[in-house]
């Protein structure tokens, strides 16, 4: 799962907002005359898909998107150049709203991408010269649409994918912090590195090598919006998105309920007629050659306790769901298994590993734990992992020591610290060394949750508890997501609850995040420094995955475990429930806005719960 995608605050929150972006950032929309396993367009009804998120939608613009909530419902809205095979493993990319993968010059500088040329951004009141008729995608929205996250005006977290990277660019940016006000900022003044050919031929020129490029031109942030529907909208755009996706937003009632319609001018895309081995014999290839997408509407509850939503699953009323810690052993046997009373419901397991790691991140321009590195060693200390992982998932994961989860290249066992274990002794040992460095008592540590359920106030007890016993006082700030994002992008926060689900299948996208240029509000939320650390960060992200590159990354992230600007906590197991009736689902790791994969036997769940 792509991108600048960080979790909630809450690892509660985590295990549900999984279901934001598998059963809704991955659900779909159904192509006008496309047929399924329940009947044609024209006598089945409309197939609608329900599932939930515990967390609410900070906004839809693609410009300041970097958490997977708003990602996994952002996704289907809009489309970006390249877009990974829904059932190739390992992971393949592959043109969305580009014709081919891009022609790339012998220096590797210079990349052309040709534009399909049926692709039209959605019909909206935006387009007032066509009477409200989306007009079709040319290259220059797609430089439009970067220029507006170098407006430094803009404020946007996603600067860090093009700091840097093209020729040209970082001007603009310097150029944008002359003009007083953000409107002002010509989107017309040139960029060397960013040329529009024609109407369908898009050249970038790069700076110096970047091997990831076509990865984030993959990632949400990148995707494409029209200049009419900022003119039009203004600061309320990331409340009305317009993009070119397969879905358009139908009502959005805040804190409550988002709905996705069919968009009826998605371009032609068609179900993929080939996977990986085990695929047919699964069910994955029975659409094969279909339109895409599958399902007419997305019905996206959020509801923030664990108990009201998985009680909404267990009634039928979500085809898809995670498990909360609570429920866990009603559904799951001691062998890891689904219990025969879910398998009786048609209920299915599945599980996989995520390309994930999550922490709670000290501000290192906090001045009290940002100067004070035995204090970020005793708050290390003093979390038990294996606990805090029996407590709060069930064992649903792994001990985090290190930046990188263990399905990425470049992970590495043997990353460790005397510090991010478990000792209370050692800790209380530090709590003094913090005292001194302090100059006397230290001051109560703030700790800022993006969830208000009952499940992350009884985690920001445990964190309490654990640092009172050996000597630290830990108050918790509650409060919903996307206020605690905006606190932490604006250095607000002293330590918050968070996480980085992977954007690509590189080390890059986690080394990045601790990276001093990307501090906030970038992705390094931390506002990490360490001139060392830069150095190395810039000698990887220009170099092809080898064991060198390896060799890089593995001294970068000993320098980070020695630091400690956060306590790493897990890496996450998946375990998502969803009934039989929802077809065509294959976990994807580094995807969002794969829904339009999705089909629904709709006669079955009409079978099973009456609708």
């Amino acid at each position: 799962m792509y991108r600048a995608a960080m979790f909630t605050g809450s690892l509660v929150a985590t295990l549900l907002l999984t279901v934001a972006f598998v059963g809704c950032g991955e659900s779909g929309g159904n192509s006008e005359g496309s047929e399924n396993g329940s009947g044609s367009a024209a006598d089945r009804g409309p197939l609608v898909t329900y599932s939930a998120t515990s967390a609410k939608v900070r906004g839809m613009d693609p410009m300041d998107i970097g958490d997977t909530t708003s990602s996994g419902v952002a996704s289907g809205i809009y489309d970006c150049l390249y877009q990974y095979h829904y059932l190739k493993r390992p992971y393949e990319l592959i043109p969305s709203l580009a014709a081919a993968m891009p022609e790339v010059s012998e220096d590797g500088l210079t990349y052309t991408i040709k534009l399909r040329g049926d692709a039209y951004f959605q019909d909206d009141e935006c387009f007032k010269a066509s009477g409200g008729k989306g007009r079709k995608l040319v290259a220059e929205d797609l430089i439009y649409s970067w220029k507006r996250i170098a407006n430094i005006k803009n404020i946007s977290k996603n600067w860090w994918i093009f700091d840097g990277r093209i020729k040209g660019f970082d001007e603009f940016r310097e150029y944008t912090k002359a003009v007083k006000d953000k409107k002002d900022v010509d989107y017309d003044r040139p960029v060397e590195g960013l040329e529009a050919v024609d109407d369908l031929t898009l050249r970038i020129t790069l700076t110096k090598p970047w091997p990831q490029v076509v990865f984030m031109l993959a990632h949400l942030p990148t995707a494409a919006v029209p200049r009419e529907a900022l003119a039009h909208y203004g600061d309320e755009f990331l409340n009305h998105p317009v993009g070119t996706g397969p879905y358009r937003l139908k009502d959005w009632r805040r804190g409550s309920k988002i709905i996705l319609e069919r968009n009826p001018t998605y371009r032609e895309e068609l179900y993929p007629s080939e996977g990986e081995p085990g695929d047919e014999e699964a069910g994955l290839l029975a659409d094969a050659g279909k339109r895409l997408p599958l399902i007419d509407q997305i019905d996206i509850s959020i509801i923030e306790e664990d108990l009201p939503l998985w009680l909404k699953f267990l009634a039928g009323d979500l085809d898809i769901s995670g498990i909360p810690k609570d429920n866990f052993d009603t559904a799951i046997t001691p062998s890891r298994e689904l219990t025969p009373e879910f398998r009786e419901k048609g209920i299915v397991l599945k599980v996989y590993e995520e390309a994930a790691t999550y922490w709670y991140g000290f501000n290192m321009e906090d001045p009290v734990v940002g100067k004070n590195q035995p204090l970020r060693q005793a708050m290390n200390l003093a979390i038990d992992r294996d606990e805090f992982l029996t407590l709060f998932l069930n064992n649903r994961g792994v001990p985090a020591r290190g930046v990188l989860p263990p399905m990425i290249a470049g992970y590495d066992k043997d990353i460790n610290s005397p510090y991010t274990v478990y000792d209370p002794e050692l800790a209380k040992k530090k709590v003094k060394e913090a005292e001194a460095v302090h100059g006397g008592p230290l001051p109560v540590i703030t700790l800022t949750m993006g969830s208000t359920d009952s499940t992350a106030r009884q985690l920001g007890q445990w964190f309490a508890r654990s640092y009172e016993r050996v000597g630290i006082t830990l108050e918790v700030e509650y409060m919903d997501w996307p206020t605690a994002q905006e606190k932490v992008k604006t250095k607000s926060a002293q330590m918050y609850a968070m996480g980085w689900v992977a954007d690509i299948p590189d080390a890059e996208n986690f080394m990045q995040l601790f990276y001093g240029p990307n501090g906030s509000p970038g992705p390094n939320n931390m506002n990490y420094k360490n001139p060392k650390a830069d150095a190395l960060y810039q000698k990887l992200s220009v170099m092809e995955d080898s064991p060198e590159r390896h060799e890089l990354i593995r001294e970068m992230q000993q320098i980070v475990v020695d630091d400690l600007p956060c306590v790493f906590t897990l890496h996450r197991v998946a375990f998502i429930l969803r009934y039989d009736w929802m077809k065509n689902y294959k976990p994807h790791v580094f995807g969002y806005g794969l829904g339009k994969y999705r089909n629904l036997d709709a006669e079955l769940r009409r079978q099973r719960v009456g609708r």
